[in-house]
């Protein structure tokens, strides 16, 4: 007797699947630095050593760059990221402090230009415990955000969907970016 792939499948359960793959890298915490020191282990320090396109870079400023978030909440989630690493607002210097605060007025105007979200949600977690995925590279985010782009799918299906590739994104708000 031959057996057939259904059989070890079970019977259909009349659910569609959403496969994301790629979302396994950042459920296992692959890549997030082991420690608070500048260098490889950081994606942040890394990011500016490499091409715009292949680190999703939307723009660069002399003390701060802006990345999007490569498991965004929505389309256009961008970071505002000092290129000094370190992990606490209070370490930044002055100009530190206003180069991020104009990036991420800038992000705004941006995203909104591009993609005329209703509304956005700001915010810096410090630490791992507030939330921070990478917690010893400090970055705000920016999430644009639309009526009713909650559904039912991060809830039951713990998953997001997102419209657009981020390749896509960044293209747009790198382009409007420099428009601006």
């Amino acid at each position: 007797m031959t057996e057939s792939a259904d059989e070890f499948a079970g019977d259909p359960d009349g659910f569609g699947r959403l496969w994301t793959p790629h979302r396994m890298v950042y459920i296992k915490g692959e890549g997030k630095p082991s420690h608070d020191e500048a260098g490889d282990d950081c994606p942040f320090c890394a990011a500016p050593q490499r091409s715009d396109e292949d680190a999703l870079i939307v723009a660069r400023g002399e003390r701060v760059y802006a990345v999007l978030n490569l498991y965004p909440y929505n389309s256009g989630h961008l970071m505002s990221v000092p290129y000094r690493h370190v992990a606490d607002y209070p370490e930044l210097d002055e100009d530190e402090t206003l180069e991020l605060a104009r990036f991420t007025q800038r992000a705004m105007q941006v995203i909104g230009a591009v993609m005329a979200p209703h509304g956005f949600n700001l915010g810096i977690n410090q630490g791992a415990v507030a939330g921070a995925g990478i917690s010893a590279h400090l970055h705000e985010h920016v999430v644009p955000r639309w009526g009713g782009d909650t559904n039912f799918m991060p809830i039951v299906g713990r998953t997001r969907v997102l419209p657009e590739l981020l390749a896509d994104a960044r293209a747009q708000l790198a382009e409007a970016w420099a428009k601006q």
